[in-house]
């Protein structure tokens, strides 16, 4: 696996939260974070149909348009009785003319399990892939998947997204009943940001 080396990163995300969050975990390396906002670049195009397809189309963006190595993500949820469903298109299912509403959402995929009279537990994955792009073209993928069951109604209202709704396995809470801490310590997002750091920049 290729080694990240050079001080700067760019980080192909337009939402200083997540850039934040990541400057923190790489803080340990020395590496100098910098976001695609920070350098006016716009949002490529997500036209693929994997998470990793689309991780892999906003980094190799960032590296093209910058010279520097590019970390995208791309992340969502995907529900077994709906065949994988809302996976990629997880935030556009919570799109509506004046913004996201993810409560809306919620509701969306629980009035589909009931249509459909899945059986419980009503199974479903947090996903998030990484991909960290180098301007030659090369790249290196990783994933992240926490497991867990849907619940409703909807209880917390910690994190963001569908957490409400989510609770991972063994736990009986949901992750919108978390501490934020604690849902990051085991989420997704996480054991790929492991993954990365362990061939990469260890």
């Amino acid at each position: 696996m290729r080694r990240f080396s050079g001080g700067r990163l760019l980080v192909a995300t337009h939402n200083a939260g997540k850039l934040e969050e990541i400057a923190a975990l790489l803080a340990p390396f020395a590496v100098q974070v910098v976001s695609a906002a920070d350098l006016g670049l716009p949002v490529p195009d997500e036209t693929e149909t994997t998470f990793a397809g689309n991780a892999r189309i906003k980094a190799h963006a960032g590296a093209a348009a910058t010279g520097l190595p590019t970390l995208a993500d791309d992340s969502g949820m995907t529900v077994d009785a709906l065949d994988g469903a809302p996976g990629v298109y997880t935030a556009d299912w919570a799109e509506t003319p004046d913004g996201r509403d993810f409560d809306m959402a919620m509701g969306r995929v629980w009035a589909m399990l009931e249509t459909l009279s899945a059986p419980f537990p009503r199974r479903a994955q947090f996903r998030c892939t990484l991909a960290l792009a180098w301007p030659d073209g090369t790249d290196a993928v990783f994933e992240g998947v926490m497991p867990g069951q849907l619940v409703w109604p909807m209880r917390g209202r910690q994190g963001h997204g569908y957490d409400p709704m989510f609770q991972p396995d063994g736990y009986a809470m949901t992750c919108g009943e978390m501490d934020r801490w604690e849902k990051n310590r085991i989420s997704h997002r996480a054991q790929a940001f492991a993954k990365l750091v362990e061939e990469c920049f260890q």
